[in-house]
């Protein structure tokens, strides 16, 4: 989903950053639409590692002629599914790291690069309106950045950067194990729950966020947007 992503914003915009390990994928089919591109790699979690990951943007934005950016996306992610009971200490610490804690110190850091009258976009998941049984600290995690979605909001007002959030249902990609994708019955259950009658896939999200990017949506500012198909309606 990251890689289909990137490539929708760089098919609507002139240059592209991604972060993401599959983020080759994104430079070859950007650069193939005409786009700038650079790839970095980055464990989000890692707030140590933030402070140089930076610099690296910096040192790429002046080699593009720019000093700011348009668009921040907070895609990093990673699953969980283990019963609440059953869940360590360290399962829900690293949930917390990559889910929350990373995504509000990045945030933070790239502030001063991106562009006043920017977008800040997160990615939620649908798990934080509706239940799995397995996915509670994932899903207090993805909650958290609700919240803070709507605190940057108003916080960056004056800046005229919005913020928002997105939460995608159940979708066909290798996040979880590939769950949704290659295991046949919880596909059909998750098809059973949702109104458009199957289960997402990447095209269904990428063009979503690049169309939310854009100029006509900049007076959306604070909200959720879930994008599921009608899961659990």
């Amino acid at each position: 989903m990251k890689v289909r992503t990137a490539n929708c914003v760089g098919a609507r915009s002139a240059t592209v950053a991604a972060l993401a390990s599959a983020a080759g994928g994104m430079r070859i089919a950007s650069e193939r639409l005409g786009r700038k591109t650079a790839a970095f790699q980055l464990d989000v979690g890692n707030v140590a590692a933030l402070d140089v990951f930076v610099g690296e943007v910096k040192k790429t934005l002046q080699h593009w002629g720019r000093d700011r950016f348009d668009y921040l996306v907070n895609n990093a992610g990673s699953g969980l599914y283990s019963q609440f009971v059953e869940t360590t200490e360290a399962q829900f610490d690293e949930m917390v790291r990559i889910h929350f804690k990373g995504v509000c110190f990045l945030t933070q850091k790239m502030l001063p690069l991106i562009k006043d009258g920017g977008r800040i976009l997160n990615i939620s998941s649908g798990l934080t309106r509706f239940t799995f049984p397995g996915f509670a600290v994932y899903g207090a995690a993805k909650g958290a950045i609700e919240v803070l979605t709507r605190y940057l909001a108003k916080e960056l007002g004056s800046r005229g950067i919005t913020v928002n959030v997105i939460a995608p249902g159940a979708i066909e990609t290798d996040f979880g194990g590939g769950l949704v994708r290659d295991n046949p019955e919880f596909n059909r259950r998750v098809a059973g729950m949702t109104a458009l009658g199957r289960a997402g896939v990447p095209d269904d999200i990428g063009p979503m966020i690049a169309a939310f990017l854009s100029n006509e949506n900049r007076w959306v500012n604070g909200q959720r947007i879930e994008v599921s198909g009608g899961m659990n309606l």
